[in-house]
């Protein structure tokens, strides 16, 4: 392969012109030749067994042409493309064969590439931090959560139901005096206060006792997915059958001892605390992170093209659909039980994709004036690692990814930590 020019035709796209010599098309042709020639008939010979020659004095010297510039022509851009020192973007490629014969190739294919990218003033970053403080208060609400979790459902009989119960019911939906479908069942169990139901529905149970039957008037809100009760005013038919309350263990040594590795009430509380700072470390250090890249989207002028945000919406929903497929669900059988359609995925992750698209092209340009480059070291560690992560060979690993890949990723990480090391936290402004 041979670059004659590189030539920009318009934003983020470029004009190539390439040469392939004949010796390497025609090496191609003879392999395209042999792969189809079980397939060819020709009069006078066994099926797959004409020449190559006979075949092309039947059907034409360039028989085989297109099939084996289809073989050759992706190398061939993506060796241009790196000559030229171009990154190509996955997009539609204008392809124009001038000349392909015994003497070689020449074509010309225009191609997207990178935007040109621009960033000052990265250092210094304001950002405010998100609180770490964990009190008392937040200790015991964790407690209770546990105790929450192994609470057991008791029957209460002398009181009426109040938010917090679970109310055992039976239940009928009349649109205009005539039962709609979904609107019945029976021997439900509620929790109410949870707001699983529509607006006022468990309201308007609260307060009732067990064995009562009565009415209740409700009103569908206006985009409810069901299009014939939308905004519609309806009457529940209901019969309280049981309330049951939530009765909570005593939290004690010997309770805690059952649940957890601690021997004491206070050294298991000791233990929460610590997880939940922790927790609020790791999560301010996200909410950090996230305010850094949304300046660093506001501080880079480039023009991106369309092509880049689509083909990040590819990766996130082939990473959507490898996350299901571990689950025993494939992307289609999920699309069809939550009416989703390919439209309306694309349109879901469009915004996260646009924004990592540019995060990306903005930390992978300061890594470029930081003069920031992964070492061969911390490529072999980052295989490693990801072996690891996947419980794998690392040569499986190497063959999965490229050196490029792997430091193209390493220097964005090391450009992220440089921006956020160098950002100036400040105070809230107060309400």
């Amino acid at each position: 392969m041979k670059l004659i020019s590189s030539n920009k035709v318009e934003t983020n796209r470029y004009e190539l012109v390439i040469e392939i010599d004949g010796a390497t098309f025609m090496n191609a042709v003879n392999a395209v030749y042999k792969k189809q020639v079980k397939n060819i008939s020709i009069p006078g010979f066994r099926k797959g067994k004409a020449p190559r020659a006979i075949i092309e004095r039947e059907y034409g010297e360039g028989v085989f042409y297109d099939d084996a510039l289809k073989e050759l022509y992706p190398q061939a851009i993506a060796d241009a493309a790196k000559e030229a020192d171009l990154e190509l973007v996955k997009d539609h490629i204008d392809l124009d064969v001038e000349k392909a014969g015994k003497d070689g190739v020449t074509m010309k294919a225009v191609v997207t590439v990178e935007p040109e990218v621009s960033i000052e003033n990265y250092k210094g970053i304001a950002y405010t931090p998100k609180s770490t403080e964990v009190t008392d208060e937040d200790v015991e609400a964790e407690v209770k959560k546990v105790l929450d979790r192994n609470s057991r459902l008791v029957t209460v009989e002398d009181r009426a139901a109040q938010s917090g119960d679970v109310a055992v019911i039976d239940f009928k939906g009349l649109l205009d005096g005539e039962a709609f479908e979904g609107g019945t069942a029976e021997n439900y169990s509620l929790t109410l206060g949870s707001g699983s139901f529509i607006p006022g529905f468990e309201d308007q149970v609260i307060g009732h006792n067990a064995g009562e039957e009565f009415t209740i008037d409700v009103t569908f809100p206006e985009d409810y997915q069901a299009e014939e009760l939308k905004g519609k005013a309806v009457q529940f038919e209901i019969k309280l059958h049981e309330i049951k309350e939530k009765e909570l263990p005593e939290l004690d040594d010997d309770y805690v001892k059952d649940i957890s590795e601690f021997e004491t009430v206070d050294a298991y509380k000791a233990d929460l605390r610590a997880k939940l700072e922790q927790d609020r470390k790791d999560e301010a250090e996200a909410d950090k992170e996230r305010q850094v890249a949304e300046k660093l989207r506001e501080l880079m002028q480039a023009e991106v093209p369309e092509a880049m945000y689509n083909n990040q919406v590819d990766n996130l929903i082939d990473e959507f659909a490898m996350n299901l497929r571990t689950q025993g669900l494939d992307l289609r059988t999920y699309m069809q039980y939550t009416g989703l359609t390919e439209e309306s995925m694309r349109e879901t992750y469009h915004d996260r994709a646009v924004s990592q698209v540019e995060v990306r092209l903005a930390l992978k340009k300061i890594a470029e004036l930081e003069g920031i480059q992964a070492t061969d070291e911390d490529i072999q560690n980052k295989y490693q690692e990801l072996a690891d992560i996947y419980k794998v060979d690392v040569e499986r690993v190497k063959a999965a990814f490229s050196d490029k890949d792997i430091s193209g990723d390493l220097n964005v990480e090391k450009a992220l930590e440089l921006v956020k090391e160098a950002a100036v936290a400040e105070e809230a402004a107060a309400e």
